[in-house]
């Protein structure tokens, strides 16, 4: 698919649908786990049974958006929106100048931050499987390992929890902003799936990635998950 030209987002337009049914699912309920998680990890004590839990259904719903990466729907799929380092260059360039290009989906930078997001989850949510915090709790696969490895990705899971609120924090800074300095309205689409086009501009709406191919994916990915740490 080639790259939109540029767009005033500002001027009203028609809306096309993009995100599909999973991918809204997906976001909304990364985002409680990711809160209730920051939570209870803070909390400690019995609430870190709850902080495994939540971590365990992260780790399942990473699996699953990868998957759905792979063969979901249109603006879902990593095809659709990793372009290369050289277009997230230029798009950065374009939005510095303050006329960025259009994109219905994710444009080049947004697509290289739900990379690193993803990345950053499977880190976090896989070194919690391996940490212990030396008291009355230990991930389901720490008896695996020796202490100073259990030990040394207990580390890890605490030094990438900072990773993963920096990126949390441009990511979310990134929404305002385009809502704020842009008039582009990223947010309400992860609502209603339907995103507004801005004057003159075109994009097809979204088609394939089918909800039962998803629920399929989702519980295959449940049931892997719960396989490992029982």
């Amino acid at each position: 698919m080639p790259d939109p030209p540029n767009a005033d987002p500002t001027q009203p337009g028609p809306t096309v649908r993009v995100w599909d049914i999973p991918v809204r699912l997906f976001h909304w309920m990364l985002v409680a786990l990711v809160l209730v998680s920051f939570a209870t990890g803070q909390t400690g004590g019995n609430a870190l049974e709850f902080h495994e839990l939540s971590g365990f259904t992260i780790l399942a719903l990473v699996l699953f958006r990868i998957l759905w990466g792979l063969v979901g729907s249109t603006y879902a799929r990593f095809s659709g929106f990793l372009r290369g380092l050289r277009p997230a260059r230029v798009y950065a360039q374009s939005l510095l100048r303050g006329r960025p290009a259009f994109y219905p989906g994710h444009n080049p930078l947004g697509g290289w931050m739900i990379v690193a997001l993803l990345a950053c989850l499977l880190v976090q949510a896989g070194t919690g499987l391996f940490a212990n915090d030396d008291v009355m709790l230990e991930g389901p696969l720490a008896r695996l390992v020796s202490k100073a490895t259990s030990d040394l990705l207990t580390r890890l899971h605490k030094a990438n929890f900072y990773v993963l609120l920096t990126l949390l924090a441009l990511h979310v800074g990134a929404a305002l902003y385009y809502l704020w300095g842009k008039r582009e309205n990223l947010i309400t689409p992860l609502f209603t799936g339907r995103k507004r086009l801005p004057d003159g501009e075109r994009a097809e709406e979204v088609r394939g990635g089918p909800l039962w191919l998803a629920a399929l994916l989702l519980t295959a990915c449940g049931l892997a998950v719960w396989l490992l740490v029982r």
